[in-house]
């Protein structure tokens, strides 16, 4: 059983990239067939079974109605056992001129090294503007 600070490594390890604009290692981090949930009600919102169907149905949304990436920063992170919990803030602008200033949570479960299933809280309502 892997503990939970070698969890925490493994995942920080991965996210430090993507403060520098890689979010590659933290993607590579998630199985492919990870159950990912992005809360609420908003266009993007709902479970998806793989990370491609995650990236085709909400990320690539997004990314699409923004002027360009986002800046993502890490907030902290907190683990028990299997459970992953990992904080961390992004910024960016909509077309159009709209700041999308989100924080997001991410409750995850590992196994075997990997990211098999993640719940992501964030600003629902900042979410859903994006698509209006």
């Amino acid at each position: 059983m892997t503990s939970s600070e070698d969890n925490k490594a493994l995942v920080r390890a991965a996210f430090a990239p993507w403060e520098q604009g890689d979010g590659g290692p933290f993607f590579d981090l998630v199985a492919d067939d990870v159950t990912w949930t992005v809360i609420g009600t908003t266009p993007v919102s709902g479970v998806y079974h793989s990370k491609q169907a995650l990236i085709d149905k909400a990320f690539g949304p997004l990314l699409e109605r923004l002027e360009g990436p986002l800046k993502t920063t890490f907030i902290d992170l907190a683990a028990d056992g299997d459970r992953v919990f990992l904080r961390f803030a992004s910024t960016g602008t909509a077309k159009g001129g709209t700041a999308y200033n989100q924080v997001y949570c991410f409750a995850m479960v590992m196994r075997e090294g990997r990211i098999v299933e993640i719940v992501a809280y964030l600003d629902t309502q900042l979410l859903a503007e994006m698509f209006s």
